[in-house]
Order: C-alpha cells, then sequence, then structure tokens
C-alpha cells in the first residue's frame, strides 16, 4: 500500500523556523526515484516547494523558498525533510509530500500524503 506521512507543521511567528518530515514506505519508494514537497492554500494551486533525487541527493528548489528551506533524505528510514527557515507569512500553506519523478510539476508525482498545515503569524 502506498503511503507518505507527513509531520511537523504548526504555528509558528515570522522569521522562524520548522522542520516537516515524510516518511514513506518501502513500497512507495519502489520504481519512484524522488520526493517532493508541495504546498496549498484555499486561494493558489498547489505550487512546487523543493523535490530531492533518492539517489545521489540532486535537488530543486522553487525560487520562493531558495536559501530558506532545505530538502534533505534519510535513505535507511525512507524519510524526507524540509527544512523551513525564515519563514514568511506567505509560506502559510498546506504542505504536502509526494513521491514520484524528479521534477517541479504536480504531473511528476504519483504518490501523495495527507498534508501538514504551517501558518506563519506576524
Amino acid at each position: 500500500q502506498v503511503q507518505l506521512v507527513e509531520s511537523g507543521g504548526g504555528l509558528v511567528q515570522a522569521g522562524g523556523s520548522l522542520r516537516l518530515s515524510c516518511a514513506a514506505s518501502r513500497r512507495t519508494l519502489r520504481s519512484r526515484n524522488a520526493m517532493g514537497w508541495f504546498r496549498q492554500t484555499p486561494v493558489k494551486e498547489r505550487e512546487f516547494v523543493a523535490a530531492i533525487r533518492w539517489n545521489g541527493g540532486r535537488t530543486l528548489y522553487a525560487e520562493a523558498v531558495k536559501a530558506r528551506f532545505t530538502i534533505s533524505r534519510d535513505n535507511a528510514k525512507n524519510t524526507v525533510f524540509l527544512q523551513m527557515d525564515s519563514l514568511k507569512p506567505e509560506d502559510t500553506a498546506v504542505y504536502y509530500c509526494a513521491a514520484g519523478e524528479f521534477g517541479n510539476t504536480y504531473r511528476d508525482y504519483d504518490s501523495w500524503g495527507q498534508g501538514t498545515q504551517v501558518t506563519v503569524s506576524t
């Protein structure tokens, strides 16, 4: 069964940090070479945040989060992390973890977690 479980969301003040985690089942990772993070608000479509290849660790970031967010992985634990620093109110969204092919569009990914809320207050 495909399974991605996110954790680590919450409420933080602007300028603060949060670390999201996404644990994937071994079956989820079979034939999928990358993990990504996306985010969505009620008034915006789901948008790409960051991605990482399982092998080699190549990363990709949206311009809006470059130099503030860092994606990393723990292959032994099948877990991907998103370290979010210098958070801004516009980072407020539901963050989704996804597994699929390395890329920056939602079409590259075919397995999705349930989402975790991140709220950044002023």
